[in-house]
């Protein structure tokens, strides 16, 4: 099948203009959910008696069930219907945060952390529902609000975090999730029409799912707590290499079963092979430099001579900028798109980010440096992240894009992983002599490191070429006909 030769999309109706409103909202309220816990880590260890490793695992678990569920749950759409799983993915974040409110319990409270993972589904089942209900026009620009939305989100829940903890308590933090949640899943349930079309014929691929989540769960657990437990130990290392025998087995018996989770062949492809790289090191770069950015202006300036001192609130406002970035990302991403593809974005995109963590590497004793460098970061991520299901869209089949959308998705949350974890230990590495702190130098190592991985992201997408429809070059794949020969310089 030609995976440009998507079915036709509806035109627009009166009924329809509620569909991309209430997959932002739903994209919002996710990455607030997932970021909005990490600025309290230690208040909630606090308040439950918990050691800061163990209160790491409401990240972890989260991080775990978000990588193993959002690639179902996409695969799902694609079979079942793209709106009934979306709403499972948006009441898995809303039972979580009902729990998060009520417990008191911390076992219980990872629990909730593993129930709004299944939120992660909401990326990949929001662009296929664009892609099967949106006039094609509608759908590059869509993507694009969307995708900046998790950009958007992930920073304004670090403030949203600190302006609710100058009033109130943590438990404040999980019902502003759990408002929110509730909004988007009522707006989801009224605004977005059922599917006209769903691929009831093909069968669950259990054994698929099973040895996916294996690797994932493997691999996620030994990159997060590497750490904490040594690198060299002998849990990591029997989960690292745990997670390369089940790949292995996962890839035969995809490359082997009629209907796979997820199409090896699909997976290696080119254009798909080459923006999930990207998505791994956009990944890495993101959830780096939230967590250096934030540690840094917390740094007490009296005792360390550098950072800004700043509490919770100040230093969430420090990354706001990179909400802003991306909020205007979106649109000068869609322009982009429809007027050269998705590479040349997913390439500058990347060049920006690298240059803003560069920039930081070498001027950072201002808070204005940490504003600015917020703002360039931001606006690359927004633009890479615009372009990536651009990309993947352009090299799929309709009726695998939740789950080519869900890979991607992955592929960044295990950059992310990565990313903290290796700038973890690079900051625990060199701390200044008597405290736990550690020294610029380090920093600035950690800055440059996020900001080589940026450039990673700025070189890959150099080496595809996407095809580009003259009717539609945003989204080829949403075309009746196939690509033309030409391709993006």
């Amino acid at each position: 099948m030609n995976p440009n030769h998507d079915a036709a999309a509806p035109p627009e109706a009166p009924g329809r203009t509620q569909i991309l409103p209430a997959l932002v909202l739903s994209m919002l309220a996710f990455s607030m959910v997932q970021t909005a816990v990490v600025p309290i880590l230690p208040a909630l260890a606090a308040a439950m008696r918990v050691s800061g490793g163990t209160v790491a695992w409401l990240m972890t678990a989260n991080l775990l069930a978000a990588a193993v569920l959002t690639p179902l749950l996409g695969r799902f759409g694609d079979l079942y219907g793209r709106k009934p799983m979306l709403l499972v993915s948006l009441g898995g974040l809303v039972l979580g945060s009902v729990l998060a409110v009520t417990t008191e319990s911390f076992a219980w409270l990872v629990v909730a952390r593993v129930l709004q993972g299944a939120g992660g589904g909401v990326l990949p089942l929001a662009i296929s529902v664009m892609r099967g209900q949106l006039p094609p026009q509608r759908v590059p620009g869509g993507i694009a609000a969307v995708s900046a939305a998790m950009g958007i989100g992930s920073a304004l829940g670090l403030v949203l975090t600190g302006l609710l903890m100058e009033q109130w308590s943590h438990k404040s933090v999980f019902w502003a999730g759990l408002l929110l949640s509730l909004v988007a899943i009522a707006w989801s349930w009224a605004g977005i029409p059922r599917d006209r079309t769903t691929d009831h014929a093909a069968r669950v691929d259990a054994l698929g799912a099973l040895t996916l989540a294996g690797w994932l769960c493997a691999l996620l657990l030994a990159v997060s707590k590497g750490n904490a437990w040594g690198w060299g130990s002998g849990r990591i290392v029997g989960l690292f290499a745990a997670a390369v025998v089940i790949a292995a087995v996962w890839v035969v018996v995809e490359l082997r079963v009629r209907d796979p989770l997820v199409s090896i062949r699909m997976l290696v492809s080119p254009v798909v092979a080459i923006t999930n790289l990207a998505g791994a090191v956009i990944g890495f770069g993101m959830y780096g430099c939230f967590m250096v950015i934030s540690n840094f202006a917390q740094t007490p300036e009296e005792v360390a001579h550098y950072g800004f001192s700043a509490d919770v609130l100040l230093a969430g406002v420090m990354l706001l900028p990179s909400a802003i970035g991306s909020m205007t990302a979106a649109p000068v991403g869609a322009k982009l798109i429809a007027a050269r593809g998705p590479r040349i974005p997913l390439s500058l995109g990347g060049l920006l980010a690298g240059l803003a963590m560069g920039f930081l590497a070498v001027l950072n004793g201002h808070p204005v440096c940490l504003y600015l460098a917020s703002g360039v970061f931001g606006f690359g991520v927004g633009l890479a992240y615009t372009a990536m299901p651009a990309a993947i869209n352009s090299a799929v089949p309709v009726e695998q894009s939740g789950i080519a959308n869900g890979m991607n998705a992955v592929f960044r949350t295990v950059g992310g992983a990565v990313g903290t974890a290796v700038l973890g230990a690079t900051l625990a590495s060199d701390t200044i002599e008597g405290l736990p702190l550690p020294t610029l130098d380090a920093y600035q190592e950690a800055f440059w490191i996020t900001a080589i991985g940026c450039f990673v992201a700025a070189v890959a997408p150099l080496a595809i070429r996407i095809p580009v429809s003259p009717a539609n070059p945003g989204n080829p794949a949403a075309q009746q006909s196939g690509p033309t020969e030409k391709t993006v310089a």
